[in-house]
């Protein structure tokens, strides 16, 4: 069975191997060609993934070079119908993989899922698929490969798509009251991404409903100082109305659930 996972260090696993090219700009080739499987990748975007806008006159020559070694250590990898993942199509390459043998498909397909079920009313399938989506992350996407202008693109649409499905997920595990064992998870969402106010707002929510008031307040206080510091700006009106109804004890109100649409890579 043959396996490309993306979300984390590249991996193409065939019949049990793995592999993952050591020189760092056919890595880079593999990456490209890994993100946009099935699709076809022209040598001219090659070129400018590899070396911008500034390609040597050798560019042509040399990335063709890449993927002729790409191709050929597949090849060794492998006797059957593996042997053809990696093909010519004018202008360019094409990688061939069914969806089930892409991570990032499988991610997708989890998403679109439980999208449906929530619309259906099912919560709890809702928030089962989406945690099988996210376990799909082994790390930041692509961690391991050096990136040019159209590698950082896919990576961060890939990652605003993780970001998309872990709000999902936060919220749904909201509405079923499951906050009491949120507060950790949120903390340290709090550490990763510093600047986004949404997850302070989802902390001091749940801080709220398990009777830590004053650690809710905290929390404000820690985004005011450090939008202040960062960025020199206020938090917004919505978090700074959440500071109001904690300060006054009253509900801190549910947000309307956000279901991200599920956009093809």
């Amino acid at each position: 069975m043959t396996r490309l996972r993306v979300l984390g260090t590249l991996e193409l696993e065939i019949q049990d191997k793995i592999y993952s090219p050591r020189p760092p700009k056919q890595r880079q080739v593999l990456g490209l060609l890994s993100v946009r499987a099935n699709r076809i990748v022209s040598l001219e975007s090659i070129i400018e993934e590899l070396w911008g806008d500034a390609p040597p006159r050798s560019a042509t020559t040399t990335a063709q070079t890449y993927v002729y070694q790409i191709r050929k250590n597949l090849g060794r990898l492998c006797d059957g119908p593996e042997g053809e993942l990696l093909e010519t199509a004018s202008p360019g390459y094409i990688l061939h993989l069914a969806p089930e043998q892409l991570d990032v498909a499988v991610f997708r397909e989890h998403l679109a899922n439980a999208r449906a079920h929530f619309k259906e009313g099912d919560r709890v399938e809702a928030s089962r698929l989406l945690w099988r989506a996210l376990r799909l992350w082994r790390g930041g996407a692509l961690e391991d490969i050096p990136r040019g202008p159209l590698l950082r693109a896919h990576v961060a649409h890939l990652e605003e798509q993780r970001l998309q499905a872990l709000e999902m997920r936060i919220q749904m595990d909201l509405l079923m009251n499951r906050h009491r064992d949120m507060v950790g998870e949120l903390k340290q969402l709090i550490a990763e991404y510093p600047l986004n106010e949404w997850f302070y707002a989802q902390l001091m929510r749940t801080l709220q409903r398990s009777g830590r008031r004053g650690e809710a307040l905290q929390v404000y206080q820690v985004l005011r100082r450090t939008l202040q510091e960062e960025l020199g700006i206020e938090p917004s009106l919505e978090l700074q109305q959440l500071q109001r109804a904690v300060l006054k004890s009253g509900e801190a109100g549910q947000e309307h659930l956000r279901v991200p649409s599920v956009e093809a890579g």
